[in-house]
């Protein structure tokens, strides 16, 4: 760790004072600046930017196709479970409908059948009545 630290401080003190460095081609020395030297250094580094960026856009190309996917997977089960859903309740309804209008029928049946013991009994009644004729 401290080498790290050690190198990234002696970099930063380099940025500040911007030494000259020779460089030798053949016989012949050239000067430059550190600026020089780290523009050659990004543009190197740039290279190995680039791949890390073309990486990480492969990674989102990637993510997105996944979540594409996912999301073209979760809309076809929603529908799938909305249709069965539909197609349940509509059971539901149905039987609960053709239950009361059963129950209904019952009622009306029940209801013709008291009317018809209550006009018995009303018959019965009237026959039964003495007659004041006697």
């Amino acid at each position: 760790m401290s080498t790290r630290r050690e190198s990234t401080e002696s970099e930063a003190t380099r940025k500040r004072m911007k030494p000259v460095v020779l460089v030798f081609v053949g016989d012949e020395a050239e000067s430059k600046t550190v600026e020089e030297e780290e523009f050659e250094t990004h543009v190197a580094g740039s290279e190995e930017m680039e791949l890390s960026i073309s990486l990480i856009l492969e990674k989102i190309e990637n993510y997105t196709q996944r979540v594409s996917e996912l999301l073209e997977s979760g809309k076809t089960m929603l529908k799938e479970l909305s249709d069965e859903f539909e197609e349940k309740l509509i059971m539901i309804h149905k039987e609960q409908v053709e239950k009361w209008q059963e129950e209904i029928r019952e009622l009306r049946a029940l209801d013709a059948s008291n009317e018809e013991a209550n006009a018995l009994l009303h018959n019965a009644r009237y026959l039964l009545q003495p007659t004041h004729d006697h």
